[in-house]
């Protein structure tokens, strides 16, 4: 059963950001030739009024085919009149449809997550980061930090946080690449600067053995859900923004993961119930929303790049030139695949 919730799993997040692309691009009245999901053969395909849907054999991927996005070749039979190709719509236009798919992902994350809330019936808000309780033996302990100390920043090399709750720490500790911090807590009213030697957890991941307050549960109603959707989606874009920015720096890829991946973490969310099926799902759409804001030519960060240059410089760029810039990033992309396929295998190899 877990390759079928898998495959719906990919399928509701791909379909959710195409259909944004091409809805984005029929309200603009762009002529879009296909929209497919899935690569390879087609098992099924129906004809719409000017646009051809279609459903392929592998379930990884999709496209929208839309004039004047290199897509003619494909669809020779077709003519399309130039007032309905991509490139010569405004740029302001051409910005929205590439952007669309993320903003689509985005909604169905925050959808999501106000939906389980509402369903569980409570949010647990995150409590000030006040130290309650400190493990004995622990680095919180050694570096001599108290109870009742209020931590209000954490540093480590260039890397400055200020923190409020304890949601901010557990995001710092998260990516953290060393054992050292430097941590500014607030003991009787005065400021004080503790270095603390972190300990690694078998899960790759830092601690320093302290304990917070209790979380504060809120009632949730069909009213306020939004409010704890939105606050919810807040964190997880604040956590892979800095997941992002230590991979840029080629930090923690270890913790990259791909298809493997996800099915072993598909796995394991299933069996929490449909909740922790769908909390995946926002997050797994939360995280496609984010990659494909990279500036990177296949993705749609990186058309949107090459867009505003072509607008700067007042003409296209050349199509050799593109091709030769998306084919340098395929070779990355297929290169990073290799390793996070790999580093998924050894995870589940232990």
């Amino acid at each position: 059963m877990t390759i079928i919730y898998f495959l719906i799993l990919l399928s509701v997040i791909i379909c959710i950001h195409e259909a944004g692309h091409l809805l984005a691009a029929k309200l603009f009245n762009v002529y879009c030739y296909e929209f497919s999901f899935g690569m390879g053969p087609a098992l099924f395909k129906k004809q719409g009024k000017e646009t051809l849907y279609a459903i392929r054999l592998i379930p990884m991927g999709g496209f929208v085919a839309m004039a004047g996005e290199n897509s003619e070749e494909a669809y020779p039979e077709i003519e399309v009149p130039d007032d309905r190709r991509l490139y010569n719509k405004p740029v302001w236009q051409r910005i929205i449809i590439l952007l669309a798919g993320v903003f689509m992902n985005f909604l169905l994350c925050f959808v999501i997550l106000s939906m389980v809330y509402l369903w569980a019936g409570a949010f647990s808000e995150s409590p000030e980061a006040r130290i309650v309780k400190v493990m004995e033996n622990s680095p919180a302990e050694r570096a001599g930090l108290q109870e009742g100390d209020r931590i209000t920043a954490l540093s480590q090399g260039e890397r400055n946080t200020s923190i409020k709750t304890f949601e901010d720490m557990q995001t710092f500790f998260y990516m953290m690449d060393n054992d050292h911090v430097e941590i500014t807590v607030e003991r009787n009213g005065q400021p004080l600067t503790i270095e603390a030697v972190a300990e690694k957890g078998e899960d790759g991941y830092y601690r320093i053995g302290i304990q917070g307050p209790n979380a504060n549960l809120v009632k949730v109603n069909f009213l306020n859900c939004w409010k704890y959707g939105a606050k919810e989606m807040g964190y997880l874009a604040r956590l892979m923004g800095e997941s992002i920015k230590t991979l840029i720096f080629g930090r923690h890829l270890e913790q990259l993961s791909g298809p493997v991946g996800i099915y072993s973490a598909t796995e394991e969310s299933v069996s929490y119930g449909l909740a922790g099926y769908l909390l995946l799902m926002a997050q797994l759409s939360m995280s496609v929303g984010f990659m494909n804001l990279l500036p990177l030519p296949v993705l749609d960060g990186g058309q949107v790049v090459i867009t505003l240059c072509e607008a700067v410089i007042g003409k296209r760029l050349s199509e050799k030139f593109k091709i030769g810039l998306m084919g340098a990033c395929w070779v990355l992309l297929i290169g990073l695949m290799v390793f996070v396929t790999w580093n998924d295998i050894v995870k589940m190899m232990g």
